[in-house]
């Protein structure tokens, strides 16, 4: 555990870089490459488009892979600075001085300290599942509320476009409704009123 806050080791700094390197580079670069690249070059699935069924898995795994690739550097910088800075904390040094296992540090510390920022960040995606993904539905071919959003623009369907903001908001305000519930079962210093 001493590395961590000392010196830092090739390992990782090089996946620091590397987070910091795909972070840097756009969605929409991780849609086009991953069309053109598995699509285009090695045909292994569709570039965009939508079936029913269990021929839906061929058209959702590039969209999905693509999702996952682009946040993946923003979220691995973001959890290592929330553990970092749990770690560094006085109450780890005294669990630690107490004779506790790093198991037992790291789980039933830091872990459950580290949860209410991770909460926050994850329960605030909840309006992005449902209202979709603008930019993915469209270059994908997918149909959903992402892209039926975009049409609606396009058509200048203000009705649609006030009843999506709509949608999106009462999401949202859900969102951290859930959020707030999530924090009295990680956190027994919070509660409900």
């Amino acid at each position: 555990m001493r590395r961590l806050q000392g010196s830092t080791p090739w390992a990782t700094q090089f996946l620091c870089r590397l987070c910091v390197a795909a972070m840097s580079v756009s969605g929409l670069f991780y849609i086009i490459g991953g069309q053109y690249l598995f699509s285009k070059t090695l045909n292994l699935v569709p570039i965009s488009g939508y079936a029913s069924g269990l021929d839906a898995l061929r058209f959702l795994v590039l969209p999905v892979v693509v999702g996952v690739v682009s946040g993946i550097g923003s979220g691995a910088r973001w959890y290592r600075t929330i553990f970092l800075e749990e770690i560094s904390r006085d109450y780890v040094r005294t669990a630690r001085s107490k004779g506790l296992s790093e198991t037992q540090v790291l789980y039933g510390h830091v872990l459950r300290n580290a949860l209410i920022p991770i909460i926050t960040g994850s329960i605030s995606v909840i309006p992005m599942l449902f209202m979709g993904s603008l930019i993915s539905e469209s270059f994908f071919g997918i149909p959903g509320l992402g892209s039926y959003t975009i049409e609606a623009i396009n058509a200048q369907d203000f009705g649609v476009v006030r009843a999506m903001v709509f949608i999106g908001a009462v999401l949202y305000i859900f969102g951290l409704m859930l959020t707030d519930v999530a924090y009295t079962a990680v956190d027994p210093r919070i509660r409900l009123e």
